[in-house]
């Protein structure tokens, strides 16, 4: 089901020449710090794999892939990623990446079963990068100095794009918040999750939630995690609470609600891979390609992630829908009333 968000007294800033050349920009200088902030090299990334090898992402568990037969392949099928969170540290490994290092690709996707809007679109096109780490590494301190490092990757950024168009002013906060998503529900736990999220992240104006996809006090989840990548059960030592993954949000003061720009943590070991497939009840996963490795131990430890292109383009570029900085499909209605409101959809 579709929603449009329909931003007040909305009006672009750039026009679309304008608009082309900044996404460009942002694409081109982004990458580059990112790969300079955490040492990571470009790998080319596949768009779909083959299905039944476990190296697709499952994302909250439930979402559908797209997939197709091969003809040379006796009609074997293959699926559009969701992402790549398993078949980078598949990467890492035949790369033979050292600790400390890394590898990031432009990934781009199908997610047929997106709800369309503003920021959800059925093409997904993120950075997707993964990072070799050693085992004392596995906490969540090490997880808040990378988050610092990719923060301040976007506010170089921003600071570039404000530059190149003065018209557009500076808005990110100057230091991201830190707050474990059980900490949240204490704060607001009349609130749903998404009213908790909007609500913190306009308070602070970039906030890091850790610990998603684990049940919390009144026994639901945050959000959803599929069971195999992130691992969201591990306990931390110096916090006592379950995660070493999360989300980054930034606050849109154009649409009035918190934009998650990236999803990301450090990924499961054997220990907590068991744990979570026995927590889910797919535990017959373990009989899969990339599992097996993972249960192996012929996987490097790794933390990874994926930032999305789109979403920090429309953010700095401050434009009320994601259909304005990429091409994709969209109900004709919503089309209709985006061009009415000045939001032309390319």
């Amino acid at each position: 089901m579709s929603y449009l968000i329909k931003p007040r007294k909305y009006k672009a800033i750039l026009d679309l020449k304008q608009t082309e050349l900044g996404i460009k920009q942002i694409k081109e200088f982004f990458q580059q710090n990112l790969s300079s902030e955490l040492r990571l090299r470009r790998v080319t990334a596949p768009l779909f794999v083959l299905k039944g090898m476990g190296i697709n992402d499952d994302l909250n568990g439930t979402e559908r892939a797209v997939s197709f037969p091969i003809k040379d392949l006796g009609e074997s099928k293959a699926e559009v990623v969701h992402s790549l969170a398993k078949w980078k540290r598949l990467t890492l490994a035949e790369y033979n990446i050292d600790p400390g290092y890394g590898i990031y690709t432009d990934m781009n996707a199908i997610r047929a079963d997106e709800e369309l809007g503003n920021l959800h679109s059925l093409y997904v096109d993120q950075w997707d990068w993964e990072r070799v780490i050693t085992k004392e590494q596995r906490t969540i301190d090490f997880l808040k100095q990378i988050v610092v490092r990719i923060y301040a990757a976007m506010r170089r950024t921003e600071y570039m794009i404000c530059e190149m168009y003065p018209q557009i002013k500076s808005f990110l906060a100057h230091d991201i918040t830190f707050i474990h998503s059980q900490e949240l529900l204490d704060m607001y736990p009349d609130k749903t999750p998404k009213e908790r999220e909007d609500a913190i992240t306009k308070k602070f104006g970039s906030v890091f939630i850790i610990g998603i996809g684990n049940k919390l006090s009144d026994g639901k989840e945050h959000d959803l995690r599929a069971p195999d990548y992130d691992d969201w059960t591990t306990i931390d030592k110096s916090t006592g609470l379950a995660g070493l993954n999360g989300d980054l949000l930034v606050w849109d003061d154009v649409l009035e609600r918190a934009i998650e720009l990236s999803s990301m943590g450090i990924r499961v070991d054997k220990e907590a891979l068991l744990k979570q497939l026995k927590m889910t009840r797919q535990e017959k996963r373990k009989e899969l390609y990339f599992h097996k490795r993972l249960l192996d131990e012929t996987l490097p430890l790794s933390i990874g992630g994926g930032i999305g292109q789109s979403r920090l383009c429309m953010l700095f570029l401050r434009k009320g829908h994601i259909g304005e900085i990429q091409a994709s499909i969209w109900p004709e209605e919503m089309r209709q009333e985006c061009e009415k409101i000045g939001m032309l959809l390319i």
